[in-house]
């Protein structure tokens, strides 16, 4: 005997299929359903998240009159920073910070052998470099233009602990290839920094992690470069970019406001 036939299921109304086109008898095209979908995907997020608010108060603001390219240098160093903590994760993931020959070694090993390795290292080692100078730029930019002045005295503050933060990374990296010239530097700056005054001999011994200098030194400093400074940094660039976003950028110093004659008040 031959079993009837049981109908199909209904279809859930995620895998219905999409509508019709306002005003036309064809199915939307692959593109235009990926469009869609990913629409609903962002309005299910912010309907969870409401995060859409906060990104129009930060992204949408008004910008002065006469923005140049001077105001990009802080955008460039935040994007520095990125890729020095993008090109740090894969160096990390041969790294050993081993002053018995390992750090050396491990560095030689990504440079010579690793697939792209010496690109990576070329990569995180000039932006370095360059990440220090577009810090200083957009120091000199924000003196020079009078942004620290009322209302933004705490982000120049913020400003100045960044380019510390920047220094110190770039120095505590300095270290970590483990070769003669940066084992010499690094003794040398700890050397310099022992010789300031009241702090400078505890500094020098924290970042000595003793009397002497050896494989506790390299420990630390990689856990400073690595750990510290990054998290440290994120957090006062965070901070920073709040009070941009709340508090605005200033117009260039060689712009005048318009002023409306209608709100002028004649002298009697």
């Amino acid at each position: 005997m031959k079993l009837p036939k049981l109908p199909a299921p209904p279809r859930p109304n995620s895998l219905q299929p999409a509508p019709l086109r306002p005003g036309t008898a064809e199915p939307p095209t692959p593109l235009e359903q990926v469009k869609e979908a990913g629409i609903s995907a962002v309005d299910w997020v912010d309907e969870r998240t409401s995060l859409s608010g906060g990104l129009r108060w930060t992204m949408f603001r008004k910008v002065p009159k006469g923005t140049n390219w001077f105001y990009t240098l802080g955008s460039a160093s935040m994007f520095a920073f990125l890729s020095q903590a993008v090109t740090g994760v894969f160096l990390a993931m041969y790294y050993r910070p081993d002053a018995a020959g390992g750090a050396y070694e491990s560095v030689r090993h990504l440079t010579n052998e690793v697939f792209l390795g010496e690109f990576v290292r070329g990569m995180h080692r000039w932006g370095s470099s360059v990440m220090v100078i577009l810090v200083f730029l957009h120091m000199a930019r924000t003196f020079f233009f009078g942004a620290y002045k009322y209302p933004r005295e705490l982000n120049w503050i913020i400003g100045v602990v960044l380019l510390i933060l920047t220094m110190t990374m770039s120095f505590t990296g300095y270290l970590l290839p483990f070769d003669q010239r940066s084992y010499w530097a690094t003794i040398v700056g700890v050397n310099i920094n022992g010789t300031g005054p009241l702090v400078g001999p505890f500094l020098s011994d924290f970042l000595r992690g003793g009397a002497e200098f050896g494989a506790t030194t390299l420990s630390r400093f990689y856990a400073i470069h690595m750990l510290l400074v990054p998290g440290g940094l994120a957090a006062m660039m965070g901070a920073h970019l709040y009070l941009v976003a709340k508090l605005g950028t200033t117009a260039p110093p060689w712009m005048k406001a318009d002023v409306d004659e209608e709100l002028r008040t004649e002298r009697v």
